[in-house]
């Protein structure tokens, strides 16, 4: 049974077991309940956007220690490292241009198994990027979102971000008039649903 185990998926929900490789056809909902699992932000990357369309945008940026955040247990650059290591991802978002249905999109999706999706300088500033990017593009913007918060390792420059996103698609929205998607996904906090839930 434990030689097995990678190859089945237990509902949050009923317990009960899929199989992993029809799960993911199935779009991470449960077979037996219904329930929705929770699913990376490149799966939901390649379930939403047309295949070989995905660009991404601003994958190079990583969080520093602004505040020299210091716990008992790691530093936050170690930790940043580790999850880093453990999703393959850089920060807790990802986002780039990509065809959904042969429309050109911009979009944005984080990934609560980065740090619990938490939104800190980093994730703030590729989010107001896409913005920006969507804003002179005229393009359709879709931000899905997937978060526990401001990341407090980084103190008031995470919380700082909520207003540099909050203008951003100020400009976007009422100035610029153009098409804008929020999508909530489950795990969603407060803090980041006030900038752009």
């Amino acid at each position: 049974t434990q030689k097995y185990r990678h190859l089945w998926v237990q509902c949050e929900n009923c317990y009960g077991l899929n199989y992993k490789k029809f799960l993911k056809s199935k779009m991470n909902i449960c077979e037996q309940c219904g329930y929705h699992l929770k699913m990376s932000s490149s799966d939901r990357i390649e379930l939403s956007i047309d295949p070989g369309t995905w660009d991404p945008m601003d994958e190079d940026m990583v969080s520093l220690d602004p505040v020299e955040f210091h716990s008992e247990e790691e530093l936050y650059k170690d930790r940043i490292d580790s999850y880093q290591r453990k999703t393959g991802l850089t920060e807790a978002v990802q986002t780039g241009i990509g065809q959904l249905n042969g429309i050109p999109i911009a979009i944005g999706v984080m990934d609560f198994q980065f740090m619990g999706g938490s939104m800190g300088s980093v994730v703030g500033e590729k989010i107001t990027r896409l913005i920006e990017y969507a804003t002179n593009k005229f393009l359709p913007l879709i931000i899905v979102c997937a978060s526990g918060g401001a990341r407090m390792q980084e103190g008031s420059l995470s919380l700082m971000q909520m207003a540099k996103i909050s203008s951003a698609l100020y400009d976007y929205q009422s100035n610029k008039k153009l098409f804008y998607v929020s999508i909530l996904t489950s795990p969603t906090t407060g803090g980041v649903t006030a900038s752009f839930g």
